[in-house]
């Protein structure tokens, strides 16, 4: 694995490279590979979820004078997971990405996840190996930049984000979603949830991380009060 090329592509040169190696380890390659002398990449995952956050949140305070639920909106349509796959996939680290054969070989919707938490993982790697301003350099370089195209477009209006604007204005209640069912193994779990008003279920949806089957939930929800043009 060239990782000199990815390297490259970042702008980042590790100075521990198995940081990077493990930001691009997924569960069941070392279900596979026991004896791999590293870690998967869920914990670096997990830690650069949190710096993401912080260095968007960081550049919307001190660049927008905009509300915060506003705020809000906009750095959720940064961080979620179907603009992070699509900045996995511009960085091409498909080519680069520890998987079992059999996650290999799929393209669809789990990949696309599995790009995600990379994506969180590199930034964690980022932070942990050059420290935080490395980190929000790499946000601000491959992330910060679709901002407008989300404002222009107002792509920061989502269907979950919809629905509880529209809820609260028409009936007075914030929607709650709640977990129907999950299944499969650890690196490839799937949710249905249920999102409701008050006692009334409005929708159902379902993905391969919660967000995704909020998401789903959400849309559904609309279309079945008929708030959706």
């Amino acid at each position: 694995m060239n990782l000199e090329k990815l390297e490259s592509t970042l702008g980042v040169n590790f100075k521990n490279k198995d940081l990077l190696t493990q930001a691009l380890t997924h569960r069941s390659y070392l279900n596979e590979n026991p004896d791999f002398s590293l870690d998967h990449n869920e914990r670096l995952e997990f830690l650069g979820d949190a710096v993401l956050e912080l260095a968007v949140t960081d550049y919307l305070y001190r660049n927008y004078s905009n509300p915060e639920g506003e705020l809000t909106s906009w750095r959720a349509s940064l961080v979620n997971s179907k603009m992070l796959a699509t900045i996995g996939t511009r960085l091409e680290l498909n080519e680069f990405l520890l998987l079992s054969k059999g996650e290999a070989k799929d393209s669809g919707r789990a990949r696309q996840y599995i790009l995600t938490n990379a994506v969180e993982a590199i930034i964690g790697a980022i932070y942990l190996d050059r420290g935080y301003e490395f980190a929000s350099e790499f946000v601000h370089k491959f992330i910060l930049p679709e901002l407008d195209d989300i404002i222009k477009n107002k792509l920061h209006k989502d269907s979950k984000s919809l629905l509880q604007e529209l809820a609260q204005e028409k009936v007075s209640i914030t929607p709650v979603y709640k977990v129907l069912n999950e299944w499969g193994p650890d690196h490839d779990r799937h949710f249905k949830i249920g999102v409701y008003l008050g006692e009334e279920a409005v929708g159902e949806g379902e993905g391969v991380s919660k967000q995704e089957a909020q998401q789903s939930a959400a849309e559904n929800a609309l279309i079945n009060k008929g708030w959706k043009e």
